[in-house]
């Protein structure tokens, strides 16, 4: 068996100390790592922050600013009670989406003993990314900030300060959709009320002085404005990269698939856990169905054909990326 370098991506950097083998050490078992994934990232935290508060802010201006002082019981109860249950639908979302593993590859797995248990076919190409020491699966993309290696990487989203990629896709374009809605539903109720203060006696349509219902009215309105606006295009981007089988940073780097596509619908179901049903618009439900992955796949590689303790060395000591070309 022969190998040969092959094309190296971007993502890839030649730094000899990420490439020496004695740095990378066997990845832990699966019992003894926890279920908690948090990237500690200073900015991504700071926008996390930023995220809850706006939301919190919009539910103290839809309830206290427009829904008690009203004199319609039935419109304010009604009104309250769709715009609270999409914020918690849209916060556990987000709390899903941060709190969740994207699809890391094991760190670490690049080790002489790791290679010597894979199984190469002639004709498939391995990659090593020396900078978490780590055999890339297909489709994975090394992210700088959460310092892994990412399974269907779409991209990395400071405002849930995280990773998008095959296994919190679900829950982003879950969050996406939910804060679109709330947004939409508190411009309706903004441009409602606005009306209603019109007519009737400004003192008498809010519990604050004129002014400051004015304030609060007019940031609320500017900050669902915005988020209706960003949220619509990233939700749809999401879908359509779902629907086409192709991530965000397959797409900017224009990148020939090697993958077998698969339809928008069989996309659907792989992204968001099976048929359909409700369990799709749900933050709670797990991701039951999976996508069968080769053997080998879960630990970052593919399969058949030992390779000698010679090519190993030269896959671990020179470069990231091999071929398989005869046995």
């Amino acid at each position: 068996m022969m190998l040969t370098p092959v094309h190296r991506f971007r993502d890839i950097e030649r730094k000899p100390e990420y490439l020496q083998p004695e740095k990378c050490v066997p990845p832990p078992s699966r019992a003894s790592l926890g279920t908690m994934w948090f990237i500690r990232d200073g900015c991504g935290i700071a926008c996390a922050v930023v995220t809850w508060m706006l939301v919190f802010y919009a539910d103290f201006v839809v309830l206290l600013v427009m829904l008690v002082p009203s004199r319609d019981y039935v419109y304010s109860v009604i009104n309250g009670t769709l715009f609270n249950t999409l914020a918690f639908l849209a916060l556990a979302s987000h709390f899903r989406a941060m709190l969740t593993d994207p699809g890391a590859v094991p760190k670490g797995n690049a080790t002489k003993e790791f290679i010597e248990s894979l199984q190469l076919k002639p004709g498939q190409v391995v990659y090593k990314c020396p900078k978490c020491c780590s055999i890339k699966p297909d489709r994975a993309h090394h992210c700088s900030v959460c310092k892994r290696c990412i399974r269907k990487m779409d991209h990395h989203c400071p405002w849930v300060n995280n990773c998008v990629g095959e296994n919190n896709q679900k829950y982003f374009v879950l969050f996406t959709m939910y804060i679109a809605l709330i947004s939409l539903h508190a411009l309706i109720m903004v441009g409602f009320h606005f009306l209603y203060c019109f007519e009737e006696d400004w003192t008498k349509c809010s519990s604050f002085s004129p002014p400051t219902t004015v304030i609060l009215l007019i940031l609320l309105c500017f900050e669902a404005l915005l988020f209706l606006i960003f949220t619509s295009v990233m939700f749809g981007t999401q879908v359509h990269s779902i629907c086409t089988d192709e991530t965000g940073i397959e797409r900017l780097k224009n990148q020939k698939p090697t993958w077998e596509k698969i339809s928008g619908w069989e996309g659907m179901r792989a992204a968001f856990g099976g048929a359909f049903s409700l369990a799709w618009l749900s933050p709670f439900s797990n991701l039951d169905c999976k996508s069968q992955l080769p053997a080998g796949a879960e630990a970052g590689a593919p399969a058949s054909a030992i390779m000698t303790q010679e090519e190993i060395e030269q896959f671990l000591a020179q470069d990231v990326a091999i071929q398989v070309l005869r046995e």
